[in-house]
């Protein structure tokens, strides 16, 4: 029998570890311990069970959107840790932070609101509106040919598949309204513009290799104005081990209020997911000690001031 699953233990950060930290500047090791711990907890989370009698009746598919959300946010958290043990590898972890950081938003815009089955219906018509895309492309080029091959006939297959276990079908999910975008999500969630602008648009810089995203893990620029391919240097920067764990806690704390039929259930989880939240909030208010300082006074009669 297979022994159950406990909630990891938060780590247990010395007095000796911070003062280390504070000498070097460098909080990374203590962030990088809250980080995985904040991966193994949503792992765990995302682990508990369908039948379990403390959820609220869920249709099976909508759960599996969820679970299977949260399930990606943990192992993609995973792979960061294994990437960036060492500290390197800065210009990957962030791509997959901005890959984390949609997933999170999406599971609580799925979780937020009355119109949930409406909401998870186009999520799932999303993804498989290109299947059908493609199933169309395969279909025409099968009455041309007046035949399938076997690389069709697998991809068929496979399309279908896709689209039975989701429970729908090809006019349903023709039919289903668009998904809004990321930044329709994010407002109707009560969250600032500002977090659409710093976790999408500016976190697609490193999906798309635009030019901020050269400039900044890709090129070096010298003071002659040349420019020099950068090598393998790209630290993983320590911002990125303390806003990701922040925003998957707030989905976790939005799935478990989703799924649970009892409020006392709610609140004894929220409570805990807040009290790691605090622990974490601890470490970034030390790494982002003077960052709010003024350095320098807004001029009341420059340019950019008459068109604010």
């Amino acid at each position: 029998m297979n022994e159950p699953i406990s909630f990891p233990q938060p780590p247990q950060i010395s007095e000796e570890e911070w003062e280390a930290c504070r000498e070097s500047g460098d909080y990374c090791p203590i962030s990088f311990e809250w980080y995985k711990f904040v991966g193994a907890a949503c792992a765990f989370v995302a682990h508990i069970q369908i039948d379990s009698p403390a959820l609220r009746e869920i249709p099976a598919v909508h759960y599996a959107v969820v679970t299977g959300l949260l399930n990606r946010c943990a192992r993609l958290m995973l792979s960061n840790l294994a990437l960036s043990h060492e500290g390197k590898f800065g210009e990957t972890t962030a791509i997959v932070d901005r890959c984390i950081f949609e997933s999170a938003i999406k599971l609580m815009w799925l979780c937020h609101g009355d119109e949930a089955s409406d909401r998870f219906l186009r999520y799932l018509a999303d993804g498989l509106r290109t299947e059908l895309e493609l199933k169309k492309k395969i279909s025409d080029a099968i009455s041309q040919r007046g035949a399938m091959v076997a690389i069709e006939k697998r991809m068929l297959a496979c399309i279908d598949r896709h689209i039975s276990c989701a429970g729908l079908t090809d006019r349903e999910v023709e039919q289903a309204r668009k998904l809004p975008n990321l930044a329709a999500m994010i407002e109707s969630l009560g969250q600032d513009r500002l977090t659409y602008i710093v976790g999408q648009r500016l976190g697609s810089h490193h999906i798309h290799g635009t030019w901020p995203s050269l400039v900044m893990h890709y090129l070096e620029h010298s003071d002659d104005g040349t420019f020099n391919l950068r090598g393998h240097d790209c630290d993983t920067h320590v911002n990125q081990y303390v806003v990701i764990p922040h925003l998957v806690l707030e989905a976790m704390g939005n799935f478990v209020c989703f799924i649970m039929a009892e409020q006392e259930d709610v609140l004894s989880m929220t409570q805990l997911f807040e009290s790691i939240q605090k622990e974490i909030q601890r470490v970034l208010k030390v790494i982002a000690e003077g960052d709010w300082d003024i350095v320098e006074r807004a001029d009341p009669n420059s340019p950019q001031r008459a068109v604010d």
